[in-house]
């Protein structure tokens, strides 16, 4: 339900870098959120699980700097390359659109340590409503506690209309962003002992449970059912129940005081032996090679020197590099035809080598073998090249896994807790196991390509089994085959990321890449009051069946896998009513489990309250126009898989458009048309963006860029999704400010330079007047750059930045993200554009002359051309 706040297309505000807008207390944002779980078409009659699987500014509500929008918030990643000058801001970067959040972008994990007590932390604050909690609980408990907060929860509205056909409108829909590993501010409240939960359903007690102080007794929100404490709960007063966290805060995390498992061992050591294996592709050309070199010593240089590294090599055959010698590059070789055998890789895990290092120890020797690799010298199109990257990953696989514990007798120390594999790729898998033919117009092309997809999934789940997340990061000119490399990196929880070369951007994301902390064994139950259906999950997940009866006598929850737990990961729930709800309140509570980095087994225990309305009116004021749009971004979006999928979804947003303004707006008079509600107006301008950008439009040509980009959009925060539908501009002042803009082409004026911010790409844009003086020009340019890397400074995967002056050929990856209004009536471009007002005649003569005619339609046509009134801007 949560929204970042937000601002009306048609006013300009002012941000300062590290200030947070205040909030609006009608639309204020719940929380942030994560995406889907199953490939393809829904897969429960009532809940659909699909598996495809994601702050910013809010129309309604500001938001504040957030580290997973970018904000720098003291990142420990450095940055490869060292940017122009800072300029010196002296005052706020006018309050944007699009609110900043503040929590850390990477997740902190709880450290376990057996014998130490985890400190707690206050209940975090929230913005949104009035909470009335149950009779037994304290005064001061219910004036604090909003219904419908957490920073891990965003519903698409704050309230929940009460007839099951005004709530079950398919266009606008309901439903809640979930972002499971998210990290708030202040952080959870930390239990160090077992939940109590309802003995008929699973639930877990919580702050809206009905007590009965001298029992003890408490009575489940879910089911309603009457469940014991072990005389816990039992008080002497309301007062005494403001000692248990779970009855006084949203979020709690509980966290088990044993951990029985195997591989456990205390905090300090389960840190250290997180490791990473770098798969590196050995066909390049020296050009390719020189960036890659220079980005592998910058991430040596940056890794902590706990941590502990593998180095393979991969071409037509696999090098394991050994760092047990200290003055060579030295490594030992297997075929990669085929998969390695169980006596190959007996034989290399029993050898005297030492494959896995921590960095501290090997730091001198990481930097020899990068600098000893070469170009590759055979005259070979770099997509025919032989690569056997499926045998590779196998090989690096079983190298994390050592010898097993019953052989090695203790001898050997196995790696504990999660572990990542790095491919730096720079073209297709062509030999060896999970390969494709060099050629597409191979004969056998499509049965190839079938077996290597299956091959693919199977090693990705694998690794998944083995707590060993791949990330796969492919750069350079050769296309990769995606869809074939895809299922690896998706069935163990990694990314795949598309970089133009090996430099700057691909050096920084194999940092933060190795940087990223992942849960595993991650589980997600959602329950919610018997009024609700959960009819979808899109999400980096997959249903999980798991019998609770012999425990619960009536658990009915919706259970997620989840691939791994971090905290750019989001899944988005479409829920439905069952029936007409006759409550004032309905109540959602999502339960995550999952060990974290140090291996402590944690239970994240969310739970919502939201009321229930019999208006409409009621309901759309409540409705946050960025989470719905970003949940109505990820439903059609799963159903994009390819670029004619992507076609037919620009038509299911118009009709969506069109029946938004049908069933909830209000018709003209003496008219057909439909005017937009405007509760909602900065729905349609969202849905513009994202029928017309890279999602859903043309301005990414390769198939496989429009693949990565829908899988990373699936499964991306809630802050990052934002951004990929919708950029935001911010146009430089001087004296170091920026003031925040619609995303619209009139703020292309020549006297200045304007950052445009659309997730996985940011530009900088000069004006020719500016770039022409050129003491102004390198001033706005550094102060841009900056912006633009404090903004994405912790955003994974890094995106592009790319500067260019106005009127050259780069330019129109700018123009092409940017709402073309400049046809439209001065008194329409006025109020969707007031900056427009500070203009003089002769700028604004000047600005209409600069524009270039295209057919693209502005929104005003667009939604127009709907039989739609477009909503004034607020």
């Amino acid at each position: 339900m949560a929204t970042a706040p937000q601002v009306s297309p048609g006013y300009s505000r002012t941000i300062t870098q590290m200030d947070s807008p205040s909030r609006n207390p009608d639309k204020s944002p719940l929380a942030s959120a994560p995406p889907t779980i199953s490939p393809g078409a829904p897969r429960f009659p009532p809940p659909n699980v699909q598996r495809d699987q994601i702050p910013s500014p809010s129309i309604k509500n500001p938001t504040m700097l957030s580290p997973a929008n970018g904000v720098k918030t003291g990142s420990p990643i450095s940055h490869l390359s060292t940017p122009p000058g800072p300029p010196v801001f002296t005052s706020p970067v006018r309050p944007a659109a699009v609110p900043f959040r503040t929590s850390p972008a990477t997740p902190q994990p709880v450290a376990f340590s057996s014998g130490s007590s985890l400190p707690t932390s206050s209940p975090p604050r929230f913005s949104n409503g009035s909470v009335e909690l149950q009779q037994q609980l304290p005064n001061a408990i219910e004036e604090s506690v909003p219904d419908g907060e957490s920073l891990c929860v965003l519903f698409s509205a704050h309230k929940v209309l009460k007839h099951k056909q005004q709530a079950n409108i398919p266009s606008l829909g309901f439903g809640v962003l979930v972002s499971p590993g998210r990290e708030t501010s202040p952080g959870p409240q930390v239990i160090q002992r077992d939940p109590h939960r309802c003995h008929n359903c699973g639930a877990y007690s919580n702050l809206y449970s009905n007590i009965i102080i001298g029992s003890g007794q408490w009575q489940c929100v879910i089911c309603r059912n009457l469940n014991g404490s072990e005389g816990e709960y039992k008080a002497s007063s309301k007062e005494e129940l403001r000692n248990f966290p779970e009855l006084s805060s949203p979020l709690v995390d509980f966290i088990q005081t044993g951990n029985k498992r195997p591989s456990f061992v205390p905090v300090t050591d389960s840190r250290t032996s997180a490791l990473v294996v770098l798969v590196i592709d050995e066909c390049l050309d020296e050009p390719h090679l020189q960036h890659l070199q220079s980005s592998l010593h910058s991430f040596v240089d940056s890794v902590p020197p706990t941590t502990r590294i593998g180095i393979i090599l991969y071409g037509r055959t696999v090098s394991v590099y050994d760092f047990s010698e200290e003055s060579i590059a030295s490594a030992d070789v297997i075929p990669g035809g085929t998969s390695p055998t169980q006596e190959t890789l007996k034989a290399l895990i029993y050898k005297t080598g030492i494959y896995l290092s921590p960095m501290h120890a090997s730091k001198e020797v990481a930097h020899l073998i990068f600098s000893s690799l070469r170009p590759y010298k055979l005259n070979v199109p770099e997509a025919s090249r032989d690569r056997c990257l499926g045998s590779a990953v196998e090989v690096a696989l079983t190298i994390i896994q050592g010898p097993s514990a019953d052989i090695s007798r203790g001898l050997v120390k196995r790696p504990v807790g999660n572990s990542r594999i790095i491919v730096c790729a720079g073209g297709p898998n062509t030999y060896g196991p999970g390969s494709v033919p060099h050629s597409y117009t191979h004969p056998n092309y499509p049965h190839k390509e079938k077996t290597a997809l299956k091959w693919m999934e199977r090693l990705g789940r694998e690794a998944h089994q083995h707590n060993t997340v791949v990330d796969i990061l492919c750069a350079g000119t050769c296309p990769v085959r995606v869809p074939v490399l895809q299922p690896l990196a998706k069935a163990s929880g990694g990314v795949l990321v598309l970089h133009d070369d090996f430099g700057e951007t691909f050096g920084v994301n194999l940092q933060r890449a190795s940087a990223r902390a992942a849960g595993s064994h991650g589980l997600l139950e959602i329950r919610c009051s018997d009024d609700i259906l959960v009819t979808q999950v899109v999400g980096p997940g997959e249903e999980a069946h798991i019998d609770t009866h012999e425990t619960f006598t009536n658990d009915i929850s919706l259970c997620i896998q989840m691939l791994s737990v971090e905290e750019t990961q989001c899944f988005s729930i479409s829920m439905e009513n069952k029936h007409d709800i006759k409550s004032d309140y309905v109540f959602f509570q999502f339960a995550i489990q999952y060990s974290n980095v140090y291996q402590a087994d944690i239970a994240r225990v969310i739970t919502i309250r939201l009321p229930t309305v019999d208006s409409v009116s009621a309901y759309l004021q409540s409705v946050q126009d960025e989470v719905a749009a970003v949940q109505t971004a990820k439903r059609t979006l799963l159903r994009a898989k390819s670029y004619s999928d992507a076609i037919d979804m620009r038509t299911t947003i118009d009709e969506r458009v069109k029946d938004i303004a049908l069933k909830f707006g209000s018709q003209v008079p003496k008219s057909k048309l439909y005017r937009f509600p405007k509760e909602i107006s900065l729905l349609p301008e969202l849905l513009f963006h994202l029928r017309w950008g890279p999602l859903l439009g043309s301005i990414v040509g390769h198939e496989d860029e429009r693949s990565v980009l829908r899988n990373l959009f699936l499964d991306a925060s809630f802050d990052l999704s934002l951004r990929m539908v919708a950029p935001r501009c911010l146009m430089h002042r001087e004296g170091g400010t920026f003031e925040e803009l619609p995303a619209y082409d009139l703020a292309m004026q020549s006297d200045t330079a304007v950052v445009l911010d659309h997730g996985t790409d940011v530009f900088i844009w000069l004006g020719a007047e500016l770039a022409a003086d050129e003491g102004r020009s390198a001033a706005a340019l550094a102060a841009c750059r900056t912006l633009a890397e404090e903004l994405t400074e912790l955003r994974f995967p890094a995106p592009r930045i790319l500067a260019f002056k106005e009127g050259s050929s780069q330019a129109r990856y700018f123009v092409s993200r940017l709402i073309p209004a400049h046809n439209d009536p001065p008194y329409e471009q006025e109020a969707r554009f007031p900056q427009l007002r500070t203009l003089t005649t002769e700028q604004r003569t000047k600005l209409k002359s600069s524009f270039v005619h295209f057919d693209d339609p502005s929104f005003c046509e667009w939604i127009q051309s709907l039989k739609v009134v477009p909503p004034e801007p607020i």
